[in-house]
């Protein structure tokens, strides 16, 4: 799968972790960054990520800052995108299968690497269910 993925300071070390994982796991990523931990802005980095999933150059999108507002309320001003702040499985599974998320939003400070890796795992591998959800779908754009 072609991911993009990218980050904030806060986000930065998890951002690092989920890229080497998923590189290991077969993934062809395009990490967006940053680089390090110095002050950045998550508009900068989420952009890009938004625009490559968008563009359909990305399959899907992860994005991470500390909270998981700022990447997820900029990547959601792109047309298509549907970003999903998740803190928990079950909703890394249900942005996907009910919604038909395109980019998971985690937030750093209050999640832990491993549950990190689990909502990636299940946000991944989760399948839009269509149906009744599809006509829900349809009404997200302005």
């Amino acid at each position: 799968m072609k991911l993009a993925i990218g980050s904030d300071h806060a986000g930065y070390e998890y951002k690092d972790f989920i890229v080497r994982y998923l590189i290991k796991e077969g993934h062809q990523i395009s990490d967006k960054g940053p680089s390090g931990i110095d002050s950045v802005d998550y508009a900068d980095f989420a952009h890009p990520v938004a625009i490559d999933v968008e563009e359909k150059h990305a399959d899907l999108g992860i994005l991470v800052c500390g909270s998981g507002n700022g990447v997820c309320m900029t990547a959601n001003k792109h047309k298509g995108i549907r970003a999903a702040l998740c803190w928990t499985e079950e909703l890394g599974a249900l942005a996907r299968q009910h919604n038909d998320a395109n980019i998971l939003c985690l937030p750093a400070r209050f999640i832990s690497k491993r549950m990190a890796k689990r909502i990636v795992n299940v946000f991944l591998s989760a399948k839009f269910e269509g149906g009744r959800h599809q006509n829900r779908v349809n009404k997200i754009p302005c």
